[in-house]
């Protein structure tokens, strides 16, 4: 839980910054983001499927 709160926190800095930041940054930016969220999914994703199948 304190990860999220973390990660929305951080998530409400970058959005600030990026208000005053060109296009190409902002772009890298969600890139970068977006590939994070995608490897936390998948992780996520694989954990509990070894989690279920044992029980």
């Amino acid at each position: 839980m304190l990860f999220l709160v973390a990660a929305l926190l951080l998530l409400g800095v970058v959005m600030g910054s990026i208000a005053h930041a060109p296009l190409p940054v902002t772009l890298v930016a969600a890139v970068v983001i977006g590939v994070w969220l995608a490897v936390f999914a998948v992780r996520e994703r694989n954990a509990r499927r070894r989690h279920t199948s044992t029980n």
